[in-house]
């Protein structure tokens, strides 16, 4: 993975960053693996928006991706690395020996004509699928259970990778890319590697139409705002936001107050949070 960077030729190429598509080898993606992707563009089933800043952007198709990794000991060779616009990390194409084709998250270093497998008792290589008590401490891993056989829900974004640090018990102890240390249980899946595309942290698009494209609508500060739109709005000129702490549009506390729920049942299972 590697990002191209552009001469100012233009205002919209003074600050672009964007991906160099090296290790793409396919264009088209695999018909069979795609279904449609209705978006709801910040909107509820009344059709109100509840999430702003969501609209627009060029269509896209969903790619079945498989979380779950549940063709066990079916060894399947890579016969593509692809793009996906649904993430920013690569997809990689797999066909299994039995004749099916599936997608899977594509790990870094990664190649055409690689084997992987998923199962009990494979080995700890690259691509690889196994439970999490047979993999050694110190390991780099990724789409990783939560809850046996639901497949993989955390640590999938591109460049990720969590590090397995203890085994006590039924649970195995784990750093997250957020530096949170969680317990999970051993029978959980996860892949070895880490996720590709590991330089999606330093794309810019360079200007607002590419982010336009990309489904993202503009955001406008509420210090510009009127009184009647924002807290922080009003004033002459350029003023300070007027309250004793900075508030959401709705006037609830904003920047830095926690909203995870204090009675979540997976609080039990967090040893250290994310500082």
């Amino acid at each position: 993975m590697s990002i191209r960077l552009y001469k100012a030729y233009t205002p919209g190429t003074r600050n672009r960053a964007l991906s160099a598509f090296t290790e793409i080898t396919k264009n088209k993606p695999e018909k069979k693996l795609l279904k449609k992707n209705h978006r709801n563009k910040g909107r509820n089933n009344r059709g109100v928006i509840t999430i702003r800043h969501r609209g627009g952007g060029h269509k896209r198709r969903y790619r079945l991706i498989d979380f779950k990794r549940n063709k066990y000991n079916i060894e399947g060779i890579v016969v593509a690395i692809e793009y996906d616009p649904n993430r920013n990390a690569r997809i990689a194409l797999i066909n299994y020996k039995d004749g099916e084709k599936r997608y899977i998250l594509s790990p870094r270093n990664l190649k055409v004509r690689d084997k992987v497998i998923s199962g009990s008792g494979v080995s700890v290589t690259l691509g690889n699928s196994l439970p999490l008590e047979e993999i050694p401490l110190g390991t780099s891993i990724h789409n990783i259970e939560l809850i046996p056989n639901r497949g993989g829900q955390i640590v999938r974004a591109g460049g990720a990778a969590a590090k397995i640090l203890a085994k006590e018990g039924n649970y195995i102890t784990l750093r997250l890319p957020s530096k949170e240390i969680r317990l999970i249980q051993k029978e959980c899946f996860a892949t070895i590697g880490e996720v590709s595309n590991n330089d999606a942290f330093l794309v810019q698009s360079g200007k607002a139409g590419r982010t336009r494209w990309l489904g993202k609508r503009p955001i406008v500060r509420g210090s510009v705002m009127n009184p009647c739109d924002h807290p922080h709005g009003g004033g002459e000129g350029r003023a300070p936001i007027g309250r004793s702490r900075p508030l959401t549009p709705w006037g609830k506390p904003a920047l830095g107050i926690k909203t995870r729920r204090k009675k979540k049942l997976s609080n039990n299972y967090i040893l250290r949070r994310c500082s």
